[in-house]
């Protein structure tokens, strides 16, 4: 059993919200193993419920990534709310919830394993778009303020690209990935 396989033991699970429990649990899973590695029947042993339940919320894996991948843009949208107001506070706000939700992270940007077309990941997905353009829309470095679409497609480029980089071990990882990005944002933006 792996880190993450015994956080919900099987007489752990009660009468509480099975579903929030289950996503957790694939999250979990998801981070240490990849999705590859994931079944309704074994969300459902190691939550211990029958192999029915996961599928009741969720049909199969590919609603359970898709709820997986709503959860996470929302959470992220969170985030970058929270960060506000300026670029280089949702930057740092994107890597730090890319590094500490490993799990939705890989779920939601592998479309092939959601329903792209669900209409509450769509609305969550555009509600963390939002808010990293509008992360975005406070730089004030010249070339920024006369193509906002190109630097939107650059911010997301650089904090997406550093934060796969660093959880797949890609870059140094011995340093703080928080004053990294940061770094990096001054380079690839003037005044952020």
């Amino acid at each position: 059993m792996g880190v993450y396989a015994g956080l919900m033991a099987k007489d752990s699970y009660h009468h509480g919200d099975l579903k929030a429990a289950i996503l957790g649990q694939a999250a979990a899973l998801v981070a240490e193993r990849g999705a590859d590695g994931i079944s309704l029947r074994e969300l459902a042993r190691v939550a211990g419920v029958s192999h029915a339940a996961p599928a009741h919320h969720f049909t199969d894996r590919r609603g359970l990534f898709t709820a997986l991948a709503a959860e996470g843009f929302r959470l992220l949208a969170a985030a970058l709310t929270d960060a506000r107001p300026e670029f280089i506070d949702a930057a740092k706000a994107y890597v730090r919830f890319a590094l500490d939700h490993p799990g939705h992270y890989e779920v939601m940007f592998d479309k092939s394993l959601y329903d792209a077309a669900d209409p509450g990941l769509v609305e969550a997905e555009a509600a963390a778009s939002a808010e990293l353009a509008r992360g975005v829309a406070t730089l004030t470095d010249p070339k920024a303020e006369a193509d906002p679409e190109a630097a939107a497609l650059a911010a997301w480029s650089l904090v997406h690209g550093f934060a796969l980089l660093w959880l797949n071990g890609a870059t140094d990882t011995s340093g703080d990935p928080i004053a990294t990005v940061e770094r990096l944002a001054a380079i690839l933006f003037d005044r952020c």
